[in-house]
């Protein structure tokens, strides 16, 4: 139990956590939605899922007419695909989110998710495109050097055979690509609040954040 009341939150109450792989804000996200009583989602996993389909269909995620085709498609079964995890995954995920008319095909089912009883929602362009009006925006950071690293870490454990050089590069190539996309490039928000979680650990990080959204929820009465 958490050793402070957090404040009494009212739906729809809208929590964006934005920020790159590996920098914590899943894990931050699903536990603030557990603590508040709010309903979590990964949008990152509705790319992931479409990337997934667009691949298992051998087609080009780099596609545009492939990559809408399955936004479209996108059923809710999608998101339990095997491989949402895996790193061609990944890179398909980054390559399906430049593409506008899959952004616009998926924009809609997020702002439909939080609208019906508030939500916490992590991803890239949560506070700047999908709400940019949300109660509460985090923008959760760590330095490239330790997001490769855990990265690294939690590809090891699933026994991928893989060097951290090379976990480090796809990570600065994705990193590039999500920056510099045309569609909805991952930016802070002007109102996100920054936490850099390089030097804490997912308790740590966890308490600050929670303090972050405590004081911004009460700020707003």
């Amino acid at each position: 139990m958490s050793p402070n009341p957090s404040p009494v939150v009212i739906a729809p109450v809208v929590i964006a956590v934005d920020g790159p792989a590996a920098a914590g804000k899943g894990t931050l996200a699903r536990r603030l939605a557990a603590e508040l009583g709010l309903p979590y989602l990964d949008t990152g996993l509705l790319y992931r899922a479409v990337g997934r389909r667009v691949l298992d269909s051998g087609l080009d995620p780099a596609d545009p007419a492939a990559a809408e085709a399955a936004a479209r498609a996108l059923e809710p079964e999608d998101l339990g695909r095997p491989g949402l995890r895996a790193p061609d995954t990944d890179a398909a995920a980054s390559r399906v989110a430049a593409i506008p008319a899959v952004r616009a095909a998926l924009l809609e089912f997020q702002r439909a998710f939080g609208r019906s009883r508030g939500a916490v929602l992590d991803g890239r362009d949560i506070g700047t495109v999908v709400f940019p009006d949300a109660a509460v925006k985090l923008f959760v950071t760590a330095s490239p050097e330790a997001r490769a690293r855990r990265r690294w870490q939690e590809r090891l454990a699933r026994h991928e055979a893989v060097t951290l050089d090379a976990v480090a590069a796809e990570m600065a190539a994705r990193d590039a690509r999500d920056a510099g996309r045309d569609a909805a490039p991952m930016v802070a928000a002007a109102d996100a609040l920054p936490l850099d979680t390089t030097r804490l650990d997912a308790e740590a990080a966890y308490r600050a954040a929670l303090e972050m959204v405590r004081q911004r929820l009460d700020a707003a009465g």
